[in-house]
């Protein structure tokens, strides 16, 4: 690699890590994440049997 393409490298790592988040889920959010997706599993199972569709 040359010296300007790994100068580039790193101030485009640096301009990625200066970015401001847009207010998603941070990392660490897996359970609440896991427990929506089971709550919504679960409503769409009874609407379905409810509805006569399974």
């Amino acid at each position: 690699m040359s010296t300007s393409a790994a100068t580039a490298a790193a101030a485009d790592a640096s301009v990625t890590a200066s970015r401001a988040r847009t207010g998603g889920p941070k990392d660490g959010s897996n359970l609440l994440e896991h427990l929506v997706g089971w709550t919504l599993v679960i409503v769409l199972a009874m609407l379905f049997t409810q509805t006569g569709l399974m």
